[in-house]
């Protein structure tokens, strides 16, 4: 069962919580994150969906994403999703989100992140991921257009790579 902190529509944590599954009180949010890894060909790493899922089965995804637990920060959820996603362990505790989207009942903080990874020492989480792999920006247009990749609009696509050019003189911190 997880719990999650809710928020005023200012980003203040309240001393109230909901269980994951419940409907978002009126007049509160949540937090998400999403994290984007990109390597230094400028590939996205991507990752499928389990065919098990609810949402989205066996479709790709972006490199990771979930929601923050009660106690995350906006980095502690990002690191902790990507560990239990990825089997890879990373520290946010310097950066911020590169972009935040705007959702009904919450927030989705985004972070860009640029690293070489040999995907063959990922350790996938079975509960969620299938396989993983490095995609340009046409390659997820082309999973777009045949509707194997989740149905994100082609210019929030186009977006998170065009921010992870600028990020290019900084390659993010592996934590062993």
């Amino acid at each position: 069962m997880e719990v999650w902190d809710l928020y005023t529509e200012n980003r203040e944590k309240t001393n109230k919580t909901m269980i994951r599954g419940e409907k978002v009180p009126e007049g509160f949010y949540r937090l998400a994150v999403t994290v984007c890894i990109f390597n230094s060909e400028g590939k996205m790493l991507i990752q499928q969906r389990v065919p098990f899922k609810d949402d989205w089965p066996n479709l790709w995804d972006v490199s990771c994403a979930g929601s923050s637990i009660s106690g995350d920060t906006s980095q502690t959820a990002a690191e902790r999703e990507v560990l239990e996603e990825l089997g890879l362990k990373i520290n946010l505790e310097n950066e911020r989100p590169h972009l935040t989207n705007y959702f009904a009942d919450g927030f989705n903080d985004i972070y860009i992140l640029n690293m070489d990874l040999d995907l063959s020492k990922l350790k996938l989480q079975a509960e969620e991921v299938q396989n993983v792999k490095w995609a340009t920006m046409q390659e997820i247009f082309t999973m777009l257009d045949e509707k194997t990749f989740i149905p994100y609009h082609k210019a929030w696509i186009e977006l998170l790579f065009h921010r992870s050019k600028t990020r290019s003189n900084k390659t993010s911190e592996i934590t062993r």
